[in-house]
């Protein structure tokens, strides 16, 4: 059984950065991909980023672009999601994903697809 712990979310100003870490444990091997998705109160959860191992290959939200970046280990047992230009609509608890199945146009945004999730990183950004 994999596990995830996710850590670096905080409570900053609009306009602040920060950068979040997922580390994986239980791990035999690599998997397929990590994600990271969020979700605020009264919300469906969201897809945010991901990161197919094999050929680093990312993906993102269009809310994000421009201002997310997901990156990997050399392990293949942590991500990170650097977070800058932060706005008060990033506010959420963030959840680090891995799956072990492949995803459909190198796109891992479905969270149906991930089997493995972490407890949550909450990040605040007030204006």
């Amino acid at each position: 059984q994999v596990q995830l712990v996710e850590s670096g979310g905080g409570s900053v100003q609009a306009g602040d950065s920060l950068r979040l870490s997922c580390t994986a444990s239980g791990r035999t091997a690599s998997s397929y991909a990590m994600g990271w998705f969020r979700q605020a109160p009264g919300t469906e959860r969201e897809f945010v980023a991901s990161i197919i191992w094999h050929g680093g290959i990312t993906s993102y939200a269009d809310s994000v672009k421009g201002r997310f970046t997901i990156s990997g280990s050399v392990d293949w047992n942590t991500v990170y999601l650097q977070m800058n230009s932060l706005e008060p609509d990033d506010t959420a608890l963030y959840y680090c994903a891995d799956t072990y199945y492949y995803c459909s146009g190198y796109l891992c945004s479905d969270a149906g697809t991930y089997n493995s999730w972490g407890q949550g990183t909450q990040v605040t950004v007030s204006s």
